[in-house]
């Protein structure tokens, strides 16, 4: 199973008032760890971003199961859950170092051109990234 890890120190401005990472920093660190991912898989986002497409979030969830706090580290674990012709779930473990679930999520993104939005095919743009994204997809269609 092909997945990417990044480490996080946990800053203080991540924190709420209970001294609890926010809830919307998961997020952001999804984020990183795609970034990640892409990166790990022999890609670039931002060729693709220069190339005029981008990849918005179609939908997105996340189960909280133990809080983080500052000064721990958070590791992000990313896969590619499943890929096909116009869709990509992502899917994301974030632990504390103890390997405790702190949380779990799934992303949902298509690939659009950036000037309208509309929907293009990942195979179309970049066969190579296609054929990466369905050999480490979990599931493909």
């Amino acid at each position: 199973m092909f997945v990417s890890e990044k480490q996080i120190e946990i800053r203080y401005a991540e924190t709420d008032q209970m001294g609890v990472v926010y809830h919307a920093n998961y997020i952001i660190w999804m984020e990183i760890g795609r970034s990640q991912l892409v990166n790990d898989a022999g890609f670039e986002y931002a060729e693709l971003e220069k190339d005029g497409y981008v990849s918005p979030v179609m939908d997105l969830s996340i189960s909280y199961k133990a809080a983080m706090h500052y000064g721990q580290v958070a590791t992000v674990r990313t896969w590619v859950e499943k890929h096909d012709r116009l869709r990509t779930t992502y899917g994301y473990e974030i632990l504390h170092e103890d390997g405790t679930i702190a949380a779990t999520a799934q992303s949902v993104h298509i690939l659009a051109q950036k000037d309208t939005l509309r929907p293009v095919s990942l195979s179309k743009i970049d066969p190579a990234w296609d054929a990466k994204y369905k050999e480490i997809a979990h599931e493909t269609k």
